[in-house]
């Protein structure tokens, strides 16, 4: 497989860029939404950020207007809104597909090599959390509904 740090990505301003810079570090990549039920796990995410950054620890958000258009904004007001509203710092990347014909390769790697309940490859919603170890390569797959700070211990244990 592929390390998911080779995989091209986009940054919020549209470059086309890998996550090489991420290389040797713990990544938890979100798929992340500015109108959503889920939304507030930005400010755990962020605290899970703040708290292990300086350990190797990277919190890396994808947005993502495919499930319930809960994601309408574009690079600028979603930017705005994590700064204003939830004072995030982790890098925020520019607004993807994860399912379907135009799923971004990173989501495709991810959704292969951590697999849903039963062996889905869709996600199903918003704030779906991929963890991955320092290789780039062991990934642990974690539901919307798994709150940031459950992924707390998990994230120590890769440290």
């Amino acid at each position: 497989m592929t390390a998911i740090t080779d995989i091209p990505v986009a940054k919020a301003d549209g470059e086309t860029t890998t996550l090489t810079e991420h290389v040797g570090e713990v990544l938890l990549i979100v798929n992340t939404a500015s109108k959503c039920g889920f939304t507030p796990q930005y400010a755990g995410l962020e605290a899970l950020y703040r708290k292990y950054k300086d350990r190797g620890f990277a919190v890396l958000a994808f947005p993502c207007n495919q499930f319930g258009a809960q994601e309408p904004g574009d690079a600028a007001e979603i930017a705005n809104f994590c700064t204003l509203s939830y004072d995030v710092t982790f890098p925020v990347y520019a607004k993807i597909d994860v399912n379907g014909d135009n799923a971004a390769p990173l989501f495709e790697a991810l959704k292969k090599a951590a697999p849903g309940v039963l062996g889905s490859k869709g996600i199903k919603w918003n704030f779906t959390k991929f963890l991955v170890d320092r290789s780039g390569n062991k990934v642990e797959r974690f539901a919307p509904t798994t709150s940031p700070d459950a992924i707390g211990p998990k994230i120590e244990k890769l440290l």
